[in-house]
């Protein structure tokens, strides 16, 4: 075995270690897996298994031995159950969900682009057309399902992108589409809105829950604004404009050191620290950073370092320092359109649109990729999602599973 993650060793036939990755993101949604990492890279990655799953850009989320991909296969969108060691499917399910791209998207593709979420025995998908699903998660059976036909369009003009998030009971997501939505917290059990809040229509970015100056909220880049409202009422906290070119706010934001860092198409990088005075809240510019600036790619934080994919220059891994915002190093440009990244232990999983699977160390003192591999026939814009089994890649059409031997 010339490659594997430090405590990923198979003891007859079961898997050892934390490999979960049940949401946007990963355990925590920032982008970092819980497995300590790869004792060393091999030179190439053993396809484990493959199977066509349908279109979309949602990233694969497992737990335990089961993997779940959210995607469409003609009119319908599908969620399929996979066993995680051999491939072989455990379960399917399909509902009608007709969809007409915008024009100006059409190479995007129909799939969904909201990954789904499992927790608590239930997986929990966000359609691009704006229908939200709770199925059981051993059987697929549906709990229930939603529709949010009191706003004037059921998503964005671009399809919905935001991810749900769980917290507590409570599923949150950002409903409704241009000028007309709401960032809703419905009851995990039954889909009732428990709390809804109205300030702006959904954006493409993922809400994310932080606990900032004592209390725990939802923040999140929205139709024209990065804000954050309390997490058990929906009450409005603070809200910052933020204005991209035909309102693609994109890129989930992280949370660090007390710091939101947060990006848009052409806006630089910012990071700011809400704070309470009294019964206000303020969220005072720490730094901003105009040299890099991201679009959909969302960064990771580690220690005092943020790593991100800047969009400048046709493409250009960044490293900044967490701290003040100073660029630390940049890449050549021309990298590509996208990078999706993932932490596992010391090392940054950097998977490009194109099929490129790049590894960073996190602690060099610059771009110097340590391993590179071609993962996949087509594009990959989902998430890489490390496992105790290996690297799981989703592409236009098929899941695989990469072992690391």
């Amino acid at each position: 075995m010339t490659g594997t993650w430090i405590f990923g060793l198979l003891i007859a036939g079961t898997a050892l270690g934390g490999g979960d990755w049940p949401q946007w993101r990963g355990p925590a949604r920032d982008g970092r897996s819980a497995l300590p990492g790869v004792a060393r890279w091999p030179k190439t990655l053993a396809r484990g298994w493959k199977a066509t799953v349908g279109l979309g850009h949602a990233s694969p989320v497992v737990e335990g031995e089961r993997v779940f991909v959210f995607t469409r296969e003609g009119p319908d969108e599908v969620a399929t159950a996979f066993d995680l060691a051999s491939g072989r499917r455990l379960w399917r399910q399909a509902y009608p969900a007709p969809y007409t791209m915008n024009q100006a998207a059409v190479s995007h593709g129909p799939g969904p682009k909201a990954t789904p979420l499992v927790a608590g025995g239930r997986l929990y998908t966000f359609g691009i057309s704006g229908i939200v699903s709770c199925f059981d998660a051993a059987t697929g059976a549906l709990v229930w399902r939603r529709t949010f036909t009191e706003h004037r369009a059921g998503s964005p003009d671009y399809g919905v992108a935001g991810s749900p998030l769980l917290d507590g009971g409570r599923l949150v997501l950002h409903a409704g589409g241009p000028a007309d939505g709401a960032l809703q917290s419905l009851d995990a059990a039954t889909g009732a809105t428990r709390w809804a809040w109205k300030g702006d229509g959904p954006g493409y970015a993922s809400p994310i829950v932080a606990e900032l100056d004592g209390v725990r909220q939802i923040v999140v880049e929205t139709e024209g604004r990065v804000a954050g409202v309390d997490a058990g009422t929906g009450a409005p906290l603070w809200t910052l404009p933020l204005r991209t070119p035909y309102d693609q706010n994109a890129v989930t934001a992280v949370v660090a050191n007390g710091l939101v860092v947060y990006s848009g198409l052409d806006q630089g990088v910012h990071a700011v620290r809400p704070r309470r005075q009294g019964a206000r809240w303020t969220a005072e510019e720490a730094w901003k950073n105009d040299e890099v600036s991201l679009y959909m790619s969302a960064p990771v934080v580690d220690g005092t370092r943020l790593f991100a994919f800047s969009h400048r220059k046709k493409g250009e891994f960044v490293c900044l320092d967490l701290a003040s915002g100073r660029l630390l190093w940049r890449s050549e440009g021309r990298q590509g359109e996208n990078a999706a990244l993932v932490a596992v232990g010391r090392d940054l999983v950097a998977l490009k649109d194109d099929a490129e699977l790049l590894v960073l160390k996190m602690d060099a003192p610059g771009f110097a990729p340590v391993a590179t591999y071609t993962v996949a026939d087509g594009a990959t814009w989902a998430h890489p999602v490390p496992t105790a089994r290996g690297l799981l890649v989703k592409d236009v059409d098929s899941l695989a599973l990469l072992r690391l031997e």
